[in-house]
């Protein structure tokens, strides 16, 4: 009997040597028409989940502009003003200037969007965006979230409406306020809309509704949409792309960000500016009040002294003496500015660069920090521009705030001994000072004290002008910021849509169709274990087996009988039974009546329909022929001739009745049958009693062949007896129904029945498909070979050899 563990090994086995070789061309193009509807299924899914998704998939539309970089200002060269805002790599600069929180937050806020207007359809849901039949203005109390939607019903007349929120609801007038706990709103009509257009959108449309996210969840969504690419470094170009579910929006996008950035980059240039001329002008405030006392308090001296200018100046000694003291003075000024900047950097660990420059600037010692001031600069430049990218613990910033700790160590150093100079120089100073006072101590105090507020007066006349000269200078360079970034391309319409494309759509859909069609096929190479050429028996049967022939696929509609030799007898088949009955000779050629033994593993491979036609063709020979039907667990001759089942073999071996009294009439002149007869409780005793060998005995002295349906063997073990008995055993396989392991049985019939002369018919096999031809020769031409002599019919020409060796 079947084994499928064995069947199991075995099918295992020929999955390796099939991977190990080369993919048979013929059974391929067999399993492909096998499956041609499974594939065209495949096809057509996917076109159909395709056009779902192009049609209820949310569109994505993309806008472009194109910016130029450039930097520097005129003003700042023309003055020779030192340009703290002159980064080296001023393109990757504005690229991540571009992309940060800080600037994508300026331009949230310029557009408003932190509200988004939406029209409810049954698939997908559209932002109306500028098409919003309303808008609104809303105070939030709390954090608003971004998934709830507020639903707004307008009434017919366009006075007002519903509010839905969650569970609440509220009716509202327009440009009214509605106040609650969560938050204060007021909904108006859209102005660019009429009545008419409002009236018809709310036909078209089932339901409007609108959510609210806060500047940080809108920075956030706008930093995921926008992408910001380098297009040519030389040119100092750069692209702009943004991405959004709104055609218009991202249009207006990508418009206000090239727009902001202009303007985000004049502010940021300009903001050394700022700082300096907001120094200079509280420092102007302070030297113009002591610039004014010093000048009262001279006036009333020369009031009430009755002092004149001339007198002073005649005498060469006291311009001297002024001369020292305005000297005096000066160092002394300069050497407490030093000693606060140096106490500033102290106490406070930092340094406001601007007011440092601001209190350098036309000091003898400016050049001799310059070098680390400039230094310092550039540091405290790049630290501005990386926390743009990063956060103040990040290892970037840590570095830079070291380096600046060095520089401003250095800075400390340089300015003690800028400040040790001048002590050293107030020192001698004050000696020329002594020694010229001890010159005219007798002269009249009236002069030294009129030359003491002369000198202070113009000291502070000096600071004043010089403080104008440079807020003069710092205003030109400020309103000299002009961007020098260019619009090379502004964003025009609509943004194109780039997602879903219909392209890549329907390029998807059929690569998935065809890896599903070739990953199908290729699993069914695999796994697929049927019999199609007799080159499969020969293959997987170990033992010598006669291949006696092939039975071609009828194509027409079976007759009830199953009897079709008889019908065409020129037909195919019919030269395939033909060939069969030649090829019988070569197993057994003796003289005398000959028993044929026929059976076939499973049910449904076509061991009745063989034996009917093989009793047929014999027939026509004018042999006398007798079908017995021993299949007795499920009987078929009956039903292929159109008799009752009432009397048969199960009756003759019960001695209920006689052979002859069940022999039944065929169509054909010398083929009689014996059906199966009512299904015994025992079939296998009674095919094993002595009574079977003596009717088929008696039946072999009134007709030339006895041709025997057995039982399929593998399933019961009835036929085997028969089978042993037979002149003729016929096994029996059906192309692309039959497994391959079936063949084992083959094999046990050989070695353990010891069955000889065991013969092999593949019966239905369908000549039109390549896998009958490709490779193995077998289209209607077919070679069989037994012992000592094989039997030959090449093309349905009825060419016939014999040869023997």
């Amino acid at each position: 009997m079947y084994n499928p563990d064995v069947q199991s090994n075995n099918q295992l086995k020929d999955i390796t040597e099939r991977l190990n070789n080369s993919f048979d061309i013929g059974i391929i193009a067999y399993l492909f028409n096998k499956s041609r509807y499974l594939i065209l299924a495949f096809f057509v899914l996917s076109f159909i989940g395709a056009f779902l998704y192009l049609r209820y998939s949310q569109a994505i539309y993309e806008s472009k502009a194109i910016l130029q970089i450039n930097d520097g200002n005129k003003a700042d060269n023309i003055l020779k003003l030192d340009n703290i805002e002159a980064p080296d790599n001023v393109l990757a600069e504005a690229i991540e200037q571009i992309r940060s929180k800080v600037f994508l937050r300026r331009v949230v806020e310029k557009l408003d969007i932190g509200v988004n207007y939406y029209s409810e359809g049954t698939f997908r849901n559209n932002e109306l965006y500028h098409l919003s039949p309303y808008y609104v203005k809303i105070n939030s109390k709390l954090p608003m979230n971004s998934a709830q939607k507020i639903y707004v019903e307008l009434n017919e007349n366009l006075t007002g409406g519903i509010l839905k929120t969650g569970s609440r609801i509220e009716k509202f007038s327009f440009n009214s306020w509605i106040k609650s706990k969560d938050f204060d709103i007021n909904i108006f009509l859209n102005p660019k809309l009429s009545n008419g257009q409002i009236r018809q959108f709310m036909k078209e449309n089932k339901a409007f509704y609108f959510t609210v996210s806060d500047g940080d969840a809108v920075t956030a969504q706008l930093q995921a949409k926008l992408e910001v690419k380098l297009i040519n470094e030389s040119a100092k170009t750069m692209l702009l792309k943004v991405s959004d579910v709104n055609s218009e929006k991202s249009t207006d996008i990508v418009n206000a960000i090239i727009e902001e950035y202009l303007t985000f980059d004049v502010e940021r240039k300009s903001e050394s500016s700022r700082n300096i001329l907001a120094f200079i002008n509280g420092q102007l405030d302070n030297v113009f009040t002591s610039l004014k006392t010093t000048e009262s308090e001279l006036q009333a001296f020369k009031k009430e002294k009755n002092f004149n200018d001339k007198d002073v100046l005649l005498n060469s000694e006291l311009i001297r003496y002024t001369s020292v003291e305005d000297q005096l003075l000066k160092v002394e000024m300069e050497e407490k500015i030093i000693a606060e900047i140096q106490t500033n950097i102290s106490r406070n660990k930092g340094i406001d660069i601007y007011q440092l420059i601001s209190l350098i600037s036309g000091t003898e010692y400016e050049n001799s920090i310059k070098d680390v001031t400039q230094t310092i600069q550039k540091l405290l430049l790049e630290k501005e521009n990386l926390l743009y990218v990063v956060t103040p613990s990040s290892e970037q910033i840590k570095q830079i705030n070291y380096q600046i700790e060095i520089q401003r160590k250095l800075l400390l150093e340089s300015l003690d001994a800028v400040r040790l100079k001048y002590k050293s120089r107030y020192k001698n100073l004050l000696e020329k000072s002594s020694d010229y006072k001890s010159k005219f101590a007798q002269k009249p105090e009236d002069e030294v004290e009129f030359s003491r507020l002369n000198r202070l007066y113009a000291i502070s006349e000096k600071y004043y002008t010089m403080l104008l000269e440079k807020k003069t200078e710092f205003s030109i360079s400020k309103a000299s910021y002009v961007s020098k970034n260019v619009i090379l391309e502004r964003a025009q319409g609509l943004g194109a849509q780039v997602s879903p494309s219909k392209k890549n759509a329907l390029l998807i859909s059929t690569l998935i169709s065809v890896l599903l069609s070739v990953g199908l096929i290729f699993i069914r190479y695999l796994f697929h274990d049927k019999i199609y050429t007799l080159n499969d028996i020969t293959k997987y049967s170990s033992g010598s087996v006669a291949l006696l022939g092939i039975i071609p696929k009828y194509e027409n509609k079976i007759p009830v009988s199953q009897l079709i030799v008889d019908k065409n007898p020129k037909a195919m088949i019919s030269e395939a039974f033909r060939t069969i009955r030649t090829n019988l000779g070569f197993i057994n050629n003796s003289e005398g009546p000959k028993i044929i033994s026929i059976t076939s593993t499973i049910s449904g491979e076509g061991k009745t329909f063989v034996a009917i036609n093989i009793a047929g063709i014999l027939a026509f020979t004018g042999k006398k022929v007798v079908i017995i039907d021993l299949d007795m667990r499920k009987p078929k001759i009956h039903r292929g001739f159109g008799v009752t089942n009432n009397i048969g073999m199960s009756t003759i071996l019960t001695n209920v009745t006689t052979v002859d009294e069940c022999f039944n009439d065929s169509p054909m002149e010398n083929l009689k049958f014996i059906t199966a007869g009512p299904s015994p409780p025992n079939p296998s005793e009674l095919i094993l009693d002595a009574k079977l060998d003596e009717v088929i005995n008696y039946l072999k002295t009134k007709f030339d062949y006895v041709v025997i349906d057995n039982a399929p063997i593998g399933l019961v073990t009835d036929g085997i007896a028969t089978i042993q008995k037979a002149d003729y055993p016929i096994y029996v396989f059906r192309a692309a129904y039959s497994k391959k392991m079936f063949t084992q049985i083959l094999d046990k019939l050989k070695n353990e029945s010891n069955i000889k002369n065991l013969a092999v018919v593949l019966n239905d096999v369908d000549i039109s498909k390549k896998i009958y031809s490709y490779n193995y020769g077998y289209g209607y031409g077919y070679g069989y070979g037994y012992g000592s002599g094989y039997y030959t019919e090449d093309d349905g020409h009825n060419k016939k050899s014999k040869r023997k060796t």
